[in-house]
């Protein structure tokens, strides 16, 4: 059965496109309309022809705005949080021209708040830990905001039966934080998903497998410590995170990724936009449509940055300066995000597969589903397979540790 992915992505708001038109007040209070749009360049350079790079001040997404005409600045309102940021035009000379003017944000992509999850006591209805595996499945909804989300939850209930059915995961060592449980300390807000996390690694030993499961938005910030390649961080959405910030992937790293010990194994799956190297692992896997494949170390010498003789793996949705999208996969009355169906789809089609293969066959049914309307039978499985899809969102592969992906089976 085919899938088909409509336009819903997971780092936007659902009734959002790609290119997204809001409304800009200058400081005459006169109201321009301008198109603005998420971009992935580093902050100040150009964006696109006429346009320069800045950031949201409040939740960090880019915005392409305008050359601005001289004068203190106009206010910007973001496609995605919808609160506005005021954007500055700075010359370093006089007699400088205009094209040696940088565009500035006055609020700054926003901190996240102080929060030392160590200091704090796990909430008592976490499962007590039983046995050599346990599970974090995390699916955020958004309930009531412009960013609201609809296959989220159906994820976790997927998730949670693959576990189950599959890998023989407990049913009472499944932690899962949706809006949709009753108990407040499994919501997935900022503070219980940390503290969900720090539950996930406490008291590992050899031989435990760990999973990690996240379904939500993600965005992206700019990078204040000179350690992301790209020059950006990426971040996860709690539900409160208008209010208590995002958790950004130097956070994930230091509070789920270092505190594995040797001989425990952590899977990450991370069904979020700009989620590539959501964990800040050293190696990306390079993996062509012929099979060749490649690990890329993206960060040499940072010792900090990996387990503490573990592994951990992600499988996520997208390239880091891709988006995700939902799709009807399941049941016509059931929607989930693409990459949890091609995930759930290629492990369920060949018990035992290599992480190679997966990979493949998870990207291979992302761009099957992505192009069924436009060229469906025969012809669209060729054209497919002979044409490039820059476009479509291509799950990634990161580790701790260098491996032979063809070789090396999948098991959780």
């Amino acid at each position: 059965m085919m899938i088909s992915i409509n336009n819903h992505h997971r780092s936007s708001s659902p009734h959002l496109q790609h290119l997204n038109t809001v409304r800009v007040e200058d400081d005459d209070r006169r109201p321009e309309l301008h198109l603005l749009m998420g971009n992935t360049r580093r902050l100040g350079g150009m964006a696109s022809s006429g346009t320069m790079t800045s950031w949201c001040g409040h939740c960090g997404m880019g915005l392409a705005t305008p050359p601005l005409p001289p004068g203190p600045g106009s206010s910007f309102r973001c496609a995605f949080c919808h609160r506005v940021t005021r954007i500055e035009r700075q010359q370093r000379g006089v007699r400088e021209s205009a094209m040696t003017a940088t565009t500035l944000a006055v609020a700054s992509p926003p901190s996240p708040l102080p929060l030392s999850v160590e200091k704090l006591e796990l909430p008592a209805s976490f499962p007590k830990i039983c046995g050599k595996k346990r599970a974090l499945l995390v699916g955020v909804s958004y309930t009531g905001t412009p960013h609201e989300l609809k296959g989220t939850v159906q994820d976790v209930t997927e998730m949670r039966r693959l576990l189950v059915d599959k890998f023989a995961f407990p049913t009472g060592c499944i932690l899962e934080l949706t809006e949709k449980e009753s108990d407040p300390s499994r919501v997935p807000t900022r503070e219980n998903l940390l503290l969900a996390m720090r539950w996930l690694t406490e008291g590992c030993g050899s031989g435990d497998s760990l999973v990690f499961q996240f379904a939500g938005h993600g965005v992206q910030h700019v990078d204040l410590k000179d350690d992301e390649v790209d020059g950006y961080n990426e971040a996860l959405c709690p539900v409160d995170f208008e209010q208590s910030g995002n958790i950004l992937d130097d956070e994930i790293n230091e509070t789920m990724v270092r505190p594995v010990g040797r001989g425990v194994k952590l899977h990450a799956i991370m069904d979020t936009c700009h989620s590539g190297t959501i964990l800040d692992l050293p190696y990306l896997c390079r993996l062509s449509r012929t099979g060749y494949w490649q690990w890329e170390n993206h960060y040499p010498g940072a010792r900090g940055k990996r387990p503490n003789g573990g592994l951990v793996i992600s499988i996520s949705g997208c390239r880091d300066d891709q988006k995700s999208a939902d799709t009807s996969g399941f049941a016509e009355s059931a929607s989930i995000g693409a990459m949890m169906d091609s995930f759930i789809q290629a492990v369920d089609a060949e018990p035992g597969t290599t992480y190679g293969r997966l990979l493949s066959a998870m990207r291979a049914r992302i761009r099957d589903g992505h192009g069924s309307r436009r060229f469906p039978g025969r012809l669209g499985s060729y054209m497919r397979r002979m044409t490039a899809s820059s476009g479509v969102q291509e799950p990634q592969l990161c580790s701790s540790e260098m491996f032979d992906i063809y070789r090396k089976p999948f098991l959780l």
